[in-house]
């Protein structure tokens, strides 16, 4: 059992402090060993949300968010949504300029014009499958990446940066130029710029892209943000409930953070993931038998590994804090 002011010392201080703490330090270990499994680099956000017990892996290193991203803009989305701003149930027509590319259904089921889906309909295909078309279409509703910052900062969340819509970010990251603007845009066209780059241009790409301050979370960043969600902090108690609710069905990384946890164990999470060694998992664990609620958050970049060893990382990472603070209350 720990001690009250134990738990204080331990939510102030970060992972490489935590030796006051002999299980915690056994757990930055356990952390430490399995972030060699798929190589690159590995961060981490732990939140014990009873106790307020941390721990950090890399707590300040920025690491691309790819689809994480997508938390704080419907965080900001329900501001507004709290605010009166815009309504969930507004129609929102897909143009062709909507249909991104990447991940999700719009832009395979959608090709001709007419369709109407609700906000509340593209904010669910944006956290359930990760729907890039839906997304952007969200974050253009919510103000774009600076409203979303903007929001972040009100709530004291730093570390953590929404700045292009998904159709810029994969851009940049394959090396894609000459998109246009923003009404010129379609599936097409993204697909005949891509085939252009050379390979030369994408490696240089990808090296820039993983410099790039832009569109990253730091893991403590990403965990204050998941906390604030769950404790109901900047949002009303109906949007931080119907948040949490989307994120519990997320159908997307059943492998990850959820890959070697027991049945049934509830995880409100959002996946994310580049095919340039980046794979992410962020969210919120519900543990069984009273021992509370843990946020975590895991990056992986720069990765050597193959996708397979990336995801099995994340949830080796996963099972060890479960069972750390299943058995450790």
């Amino acid at each position: 059992m720990f001690r009250p002011a134990l738990c204080a010392l331990l939510l102030a201080a970060p992972l490489s402090a935590q030796s006051t703490d002999p299980g915690l330090s056994r757990l930055e270990t356990e952390l430490t060993r399995l972030s060699t499994i798929a190589g690159g680099k590995v961060g981490v956000g732990i939140h014990h949300l009873e106790t307020g017990r941390q721990l950090y892996l890399n707590a300040d290193e920025p690491f691309p968010m790819a689809s994480t991203f997508k938390v704080p803009v419907a965080y900001q989305l329900f501001t507004l949504v709290d605010q009166g701003k815009v309504r969930l149930d507004s129609m929102i027509t897909v143009q062709p300029q909507d249909l991104h590319p990447g991940s999700g259904t719009l832009s395979s089921l959608f090709d001709d014009p007419g369709v109407s889906l609700s906000l509340r309909n593209l904010t669910e295909l944006m956290l359930l499958i990760s729907d890039n078309s839906a997304t952007d279409m969200v974050l253009k509703a919510a103000g774009g990446g600076a409203a979303v910052n903007a929001r972040l900062a009100q709530v004291n969340v730093s570390g953590v940066s929404v700045d292009r819509p998904t159709i810029l970010l994969i851009a940049d990251a394959m090396g894609v130029k000459g998109l246009g603007p923003e009404e010129t845009w379609s599936r097409q066209r993204f697909g005949e710029l891509a085939r252009g780059v050379t390979d030369a241009d994408r490696a240089a790409a990808k090296e820039a892209f993983l410099k790039d301050r832009r569109d990253t979370s730091t893991p403590r960043g990403m965990t204050a943000l998941l906390t604030k969600i769950y404790q109901k902090d900047g949002l009303s108690p109906a949007m931080s409930d119907l948040l949490l609710d989307i994120m519990y069905r997320c159908e997307t990384g059943q492998a990850r953070i959820k890959g070697l946890l027991p049945p049934n164990i509830r995880v409100a999470h959002k996946t994310g993931t580049l095919n340039m060694g980046i794979t992410n998992d962020v969210g919120i664990l519900d543990l069984p038998d009273g021992a509370g609620h843990v946020v975590l958050s895991v990056f992986v970049k720069e990765a050597t590994g193959n996708a397979e060893a990336q995801e099995r990382q994340i949830a080796q990472v996963a099972r060890a804090v479960y069972d750390y603070f299943l058995f450790n209350r």
